[in-house]
Parts: structure tokens; sequence; C-alpha cells
């Protein structure tokens, strides 16, 4: 009998758009959504435990969160199962960026992190 080799491995994408009905220009208040599909591309279930997300906004202003689960599940992935969910953030400025990671617990304990992936935050008609 051959052993395989237990690999811990869960892959994020993110799409994210801009909500102009969320959105006061004038107030400098920028709404965005994201959707987030994170698959388990391991060969051991896994469980997202906590997220933590780097929001930087193009005047320099950074913010951390940190929290567990996400949008109120902490969901447990087998081997190409997915989750996807939809959350959203305001920036006070039209660009910026998003990044981070999910703390994943395996099942036989390991804990290892899903990296996100940066991606922007882009107000549509902003960059020339």
């Amino acid at each position: 009998m051959t052993a395989v080799a237990k690999h811990y491995e869960c892959t994020v994408t993110v799409l994210a758009e801009f909500i102009a009905d969320q959105s006061d220009v004038e107030h400098n208040r920028y709404a965005f959504s994201y959707q987030v599909k994170i698959i388990n591309t391991g060969n051991v279930a896994a469980q997202l435990i906590s997220r933590h997300w780097i929001i930087h906004e193009d005047n320099g202003l950074e913010q951390e969160v940190k929290g567990l689960g996400v949008v109120g599940a902490q969901p447990l992935l087998n081997p190409g199962q997915s989750f996807e969910y939809k959350s959203g953030t305001v920036l006070s400025t039209p660009t910026g960026k998003m990044y981070g990671s999910y703390q994943m617990v395996a099942d036989d304990g390991t804990q290892f992190d899903a990296i996100i992936p940066a991606f922007v935050l882009i107000m549509p008609r902003v960059l020339h």
C-alpha cells in the first residue's frame, strides 16, 4: 500500500465591483462589493476558521480586519469543494486594494493559511 502525501492548499479568487448607488462621491464615500470563491485544492478536508484582511486606500490609509469566519460561517471544505460569499467595503478614495489570508485547519489538526491575492478596487472612469 502506497501512502499519499498530505497536501494542504486552498485557492482564493475575488471579483470586485464599484457600487454607484451606495457611494457618495461628493462626500468621499466609495462603496465596493467583492465576490470571493475559496476552493480546497488540497487532498485533505479543511475548515476556514478566521480571516485577516488589509484594506489599502490610495491616500495611504490602511485598515486591518481580523475576525472569525466569513459572513457568519466557518465552512468545512472537502477536497475539491468550494465556498462562495459576497461582502463589501467602503473607501474614502475612488481606488484602493485589498489582500489577506484565511486561517484554515485541516481534519488532522494542521493549520495553514489560504492566501487572498491582492485585488484592486476602482471606481469606473477614474483611471485614464
